[in-house]
């Protein structure tokens, strides 16, 4: 157990890091501010407790009696909180904003509490943070249909969370070294499940949030006529190619309509069962993969620049995600097999 949570403390560090440069940098929150820097913070946090894990199970160095393995203890919850409630509640962020110190405050307290009582209090902190967040989740039943592999790792990583506050509260009972290692598993193993989420949909956020916004408020599709808009959505996509245009977005999109922002996201996943952005990312996918073996002399970047993707590393992202594989992948084995369908 103690060598595989020192691999994991390892893996979780290194992960951190990935994560750090990868998802929360580039355009993937430039509408979510709260939810990326609380983001980068519960990355810290977790960082921080596996450095201390590391130290102490193969190095016998005491970190995790530290003040800093404490307050980075008492952060993790209050911060996935608040990375989590901006997505999962479209009404969360105005009433967040004025509570941040409340949030803070069990992190304040922290250095000020006796040794003993640190190290469960922190674990009830973070029951009744998974209660409050499995109330939002609860809200958003409806659609995990459109998110039911994610939903599925994801709940595996709520799963391990609820574990871990159970061991935290037994933590004195438990011999040895043992709960430093159980818990350095969890939050190895979390890291994990959570990168393979966003290996499977890289903007699982920007989705959940388009979900969000939709489930949480009234339809705003009552005096709209569905059928004829959406005709004219996929003459503006699928005949006049619209999709190729690297600045589309939802706003624009739904002016040409005649329809408000709200009311397009709706019809979107309402009828066609996605977020706008997965809609989109599709057809420039589709468009790609005749072009990939229409094209053989063209570049994967001209492909890519041509269906409407801003960038090289945008493309490979959504191809892998859509297809699996990487574009020059997908174009050597329809070389071999025949033309794209």
């Amino acid at each position: 157990m103690t060598s595989l949570a020192i691999l994991l403390a390892g893996f979780s560090i290194f992960s951190a890091m990935s994560l750090a440069l990868s998802h929360f940098s580039g355009d993937l929150y430039q509408d979510q501010p709260m939810s990326r820097w609380m983001g980068l913070i519960l990355l810290m946090a977790l960082s921080s407790l596996q450095v201390a894990h590391f130290a102490w199970l193969h190095l016998d160095q005491e970190w995790v009696a530290t003040l800093a393995y404490r307050m980075s203890l008492f952060a993790v919850a209050p911060s996935f909180f608040l990375f989590s409630q901006p997505l999962l509640n479209a009404k969360a962020l105005p009433s967040i904003r004025p509570a941040l110190f409340s949030h803070a405050l069990p992190i304040v307290i922290s250095p000020f509490l006796p040794e003993g009582l640190a190290l469960p209090l922190a674990f009830i902190v973070g029951a009744g943070y998974l209660l409050w967040l499995a109330r939002s989740l609860y809200a958003l039943r409806q659609e995990r249909a459109n998110f039911h592999r994610e939903m599925m790792l994801l709940g595996g990583v709520f799963g391990i969370a609820v574990g871990v506050s159970a061991l935290g509260l037994a933590q004195a009972s438990l011999p040895g070294k043992l709960f430093f290692s159980l818990y350095s598993v969890s939050i190895g193993t979390a890291f994990f499940l959570a990168q393979t989420t966003l290996g499977l949909r890289p903007r699982l956020s920007t989705e959940i949030r388009e979900a969000v916004q939709t489930a949480y408020s009234n339809s705003t599709l009552n005096n709209v006529d569905c059928d004829t808009v959406l005709s004219a959505l996929d003459r503006l996509m699928v005949t006049d190619r619209t999709y190729v245009d690297p600045n589309l977005s939802l706003p624009g999109l739904a002016e040409r309509l005649g329809l408000s922002n709200h009311q397009l996201s709706e019809l979107i996943n309402a009828r066609l069962g996605k977020s706008f952005s997965r809609y989109l990312r599709e057809l420039r996918i589709e468009a790609a993969k005749i072009m990939l073996c229409d094209e053989p002399s063209a570049s994967v970047l001209s492909v890519g620049l041509s269906v409407g993707f801003t960038s090289q590393s945008n493309f490979y992202e959504a191809f892998r995600e859509i297809e699996g594989m990487a574009p020059g992948q997908f174009r050597k084995l329809r070389a071999r097999s025949g033309p794209a369908q």
